[in-house]
């Protein structure tokens, strides 16, 4: 104590000797509760401190103006009013630290909060302190371990990484942190816990906790309570960050975890608000993001070894991630750790969610074996969220067995997942418990080696028996041909044999003409008389060609059916009065049906004495006799007038209605009529019908089998 009461003596001494007791002053105009403007600083520069009426009161330029200094008051005893002194001191705003102080609970100004008094031993270190460059700078490669599976495993952090922490109230971030800091037991890294806009009480219930897992040694808070001022609740990250730098040039891993930034930023809007600045997006300062970006940009490797690892928290509201100050530090930070109040109620703890949370370093901070299988569990447990979300309400009995076996993976999983707080675990054992994955990926691997082995067995026996089958069938294709030729040649003649002959018929009778040409092409070249002999053997040639051709004309009429005889009456005396009936259903008699078809009959009348009054029938319904359905089908009769003088009073006649009486429904069909007009043609009067079926002088009857 007396050393520091000659230390402050001694100062004051040579500050007289130096003329450094003179101090510019000027006068307060304005007081908006912690916002003061002066005017008479025109000295004063940025950030620099100041006294107000008296050494109690401190503040520091936040904004210089033309006629104007605005002051941020930090410090505030409440003995000022309008038109005391402000006085400066030429000095920027700083901090006092002492390694004493870890373990210990502090404010900005280094001084001890349990105690309230100054920590002896003590350096002071300006809070705006000059920049990492980026040369200074080295890559990220060590991890950093949280002591929680899931974040080491799937989002890892490495020393020198900034990894946002971000999810609703009571979701446990700030578990999160502490379960961090006491991981780093024994690993020489000294963690710093920033409080902002904390209660007392929450602060004294976290500090009890650090001290009863044994983290108090190797831990320093820096608070910034709920009643302070908000340029003090402003500054307060800043100073915990200058501290961090101090320790990391002197070869420090140092851990920094800010909670929270949202209220930071609450504060600064705040001092906006009132210092009457231009306000920007939900009424946040327009130089809020650069606010947070020259506060986290100082957490980086340095080369010297020395490291800060910041892990800011935002609290959000309503799961929005997307919100003005959230956006603004994800795109600041290297990665987000975000937590879901639905896990959390679901009793999922650590409450991650799997599918927005990210590491932007990866593997690049973790071993390999903890790589591999971090990368496994990550895909497996999404493909699981993914799929339980569709089948929730489904019917286990209705999966098959691979959907089972995939949800109880992804459940699996989830249960090893789940750590309660405080209980760190290491590499060793995040191997033991999630290397069955790695098992289950090389047995999978061996059955779909297993299977594409047998896939390819199939395909080559495939491939192999349809080369034996084309072998085989080009063999027995040409031993078919071969033995078959004989057969098929015989059947085609047979079956070709009219065809063939009437072609053949023409090419001889062309090849003849051709040679008769060519031989009296020659014989020209030699007289007339051999020009006429070659004429005549041509000729006869002819004859026997169109001879042979008749023959076999003849020979396909007699393969055709013979036409049906009819009998003509006596006085037919004209010429060409024949009847030639070709009929396909024969007189056809079969007892046990006691059917009976009758031949049909055709009369002519005597005086039909003009030419060609042939009659052609082909009755395609017999006359048809049945006993059990008393029905009796009679023949079709066709009468010819007497006098049909003209010629080609041919009548063919294709009757389709039958005769037809049955006792049961005592129905009676009347056979066809035919009645001759004037003009010689015949008119079938169907006994429904009047009209014309038929107009030409001869009828044609079709069989009813196609031929």
């Amino acid at each position: 104590m007396q050393n520091n009461i000659n230390d402050i003596i001694s100062k004051k001494i040579d500050n007289i000797v130096k003329n450094n007791n003179i101090f510019h002053a000027g006068k307060v105009t304005k007081i908006n509760d912690f916002i003061i403007e002066a005017t008479g600083l025109e000295d004063a520069f940025y950030f620099e401190k100041v006294y107000i009426n008296n050494e109690d009161n401190i503040g520091y330029v936040e904004r210089i103006e033309e006629n104007k200094v605005v002051i941020s008051l930090i410090k505030n005893n409440g003995d000022f009013s309008i038109g005391d002194f402000i006085i400066t001191t030429g000095e920027i705003l700083q901090t006092s630290f002492s390694e004493n102080s870890i373990g210990m609970i502090i404010d900005a100004f280094g001084i001890d909060k349990m105690t309230e008094r100054k920590i002896n031993d003590s350096v002071t270190i300006p809070i705006e302190s000059r920049k990492i460059s980026i040369m200074e700078r080295s890559s990220v490669c060590r991890p950093l371990e949280t002591g929680i599976a899931a974040i080491d495993m799937m989002f890892p952090i490495g020393k020198g990484q900034r990894q946002l922490i971000i999810g609703d109230k009571k979701t446990g971030k700030t578990q999160i942190c502490l379960d961090t800091i006491v991981n780093q037991k024994g690993k020489n890294v000294i963690c710093i816990y920033v409080a902002i806009g904390k209660t007392k009480k929450e602060l004294k219930n976290l500090y009890a906790k650090l001290v009863s897992k044994g983290a108090q040694a190797y831990t320093l808070i820096v608070a910034a309570f709920n009643d302070d001022t908000p340029p003090l609740i402003k500054l307060t990250p800043y100073v915990a960050l200058s501290i961090a730098t101090y320790l990391m040039e002197n070869g420090k891993d140092v851990l920094v975890c800010i909670d929270d930034l949202k209220k930071h930023a609450d504060a600064c809007r705040e001092i906006s608000l009132l210092s009457e600045k231009n306000i920007g997006r939900e009424a946040y300062p327009s130089d809020i993001f650069y606010t947070h970006s020259r506060l986290l940009e100082k957490g980086c490797q340095h080369q010297n070894g020395g490291s800060i690892t910041i892990l800011p928290i935002v609290e959000t509201r309503g799961e929005d991630i997307t919100d003005y100050i959230s956006t603004n530090i994800i795109s600041i930070t290297d990665g987000q750790i975000v937590l879901s109040e639905k896990n959390f109620r679901k009793g999922q703890k650590p409450a991650i969610n799997f599918g927005l949370s990210v590491s932007r370093l990866g593997g690049a901070v973790q071993k390999e074996s903890i790589k591999a299988i971090g990368a496994k569990v990550r895909r497996e447990l999404l493909s699981y969220l993914e799929t339980a979300d569709v089948y929730q309400l489904v019917n286990v009995d209705s999966m098959s067995e691979e959907l089972k076996e995939k949800l109880k993976l992804g459940q699996t999983l989830l249960d090893l997942l789940k750590q309660p707080k405080f209980t760190p675990i290491d590499d060793k054992d995040i191997i033991e418990r999630f290397g069955f994955i790695l098992n289950n990926d090389k047995k999978s691997d061996n059955t779909l080696e297993k299977e594409s082995d047998n896939d390819d067995s199939d395909d080559n026996t495939e491939n192999n028996s349809e080369d034996d089958e084309n072998n085989t069938n080009i063999d027995n294709n040409q031993d078919n041909e071969n033995n078959t030729s004989i057969d098929n040649n015989q059947d085609n003649e047979n079956n070709t044999n009219i065809d063939n002959n009437q072609d053949n018929d023409y090419n001889e009778e062309q090849s003849a003409n051709e040679t008769i040409e060519e031989e009296t092409n020659i014989i020209v070249l030699k007289n007339d008389e051999d020009v006429s002999n070659a004429i005549l053997r041509r000729k006869e040639k002819r004859k026997k060609y169109y001879d042979k051709y008749d023959k076999e004309e003849k020979k396909l009429n007699d393969i055709a059916i013979n036409p049906v005889t009819v009998e003509v009456n006596e006085n037919n005396t004209e010429d060409n009065n024949s009847v030639e009936i070709n009929p396909l259903i024969p007189n056809y008699e079969e007892s046990t049906s006691a059917m009976e078809i009758n031949p049909v009959s055709v009369e002519v009348n005597e005086n039909n004495t003009e030419n060609n009054n042939s009659v052609e029938i082909n009755p395609l319904i017999p006359n048809y006799e049945e006993s059990t359905n008393a029905m009796e089908i009679n023949p079709v009769s066709v009468e010819v007038n007497e006098n049909n003088t003209e010629n080609n009073n041919s009548v063919e006649i294709n009757p389709l209605i039958p005769n037809y009486e049955e006792s049961t429904n005592a129905m009676e069909i009347n056979p066809v009529s035919v009645e001759e007009q004037d003009d010689n043609t015949v008119e079938f009067l169907d006994i429904k019908s009047n009209e014309q079926d038929i107009n030409n002088n001869d009828i044609e009857i079709f069989d009813i089998n196609g031929e």
